[in-house]
C-alpha cells in the first residue's frame, strides 16, 4: 500500500548512481542543466513535488525523495539520470504512517 497524500501523491525514494568519470558535478556543461532539471519549479512540470535531496560525498549518488501522482512520473522525471548512471525508485511512507498501519 502507497502512502498517499493530500491530492493523490504518493512517495517515493529515488537513488542514483554513477561512476566517478561519469559525474555530471565535474562536466561544466551538463551540471548547471542538471541544477535547472532539479529546480523545485521544474519538478512540478512533471506533477512533482521534491521533498529533499542530498548527494552522499565522495560517494557519487543522489538521493531525492519526491512526491508525485506515480511512479511513471518519476520515471520521466529522472529519465536525465538513469542516462548517466543507475537508478531505483522505492515506493515510501513516514514513519508515522508505518507505525499507524502497523508494518513496514
Amino acid at each position: 500500500m502507497e502512502y498517499q497524500t493530500e491530492g493523490s501523491m504518493s512517495l517515493f525514494v529515488v537513488r542514483h548512481e554513477h561512476t566517478a568519470d561519469r559525474c555530471p558535478a565535474k562536466d561544466r556543461t551538463m551540471a548547471p542543466v542538471l541544477l535547472t532539471h532539479l529546480s523545485q519549479e521544474n519538478a512540478r512540470r512533471f506533477g512533482i513535488n521534491i521533498k529533499s535531496e542530498a548527494v552522499i560525498d565522495g560517494a557519487h549518488t543522489l538521493y531525492l525523495t519526491l512526491e508525485a501522482k506515480d511512479e511513471e512520473s518519476v520515471q520521466q522525471f529522472m529519465r536525465p539520470f538513469a542516462q548517466a548512471g543507475s537508478l531505483e525508485v522505492l515506493s515510501a511512507s513516514p514513519c508515522e504512517v508505518v507505525v499507524g498501519r502497523g508494518a513496514c
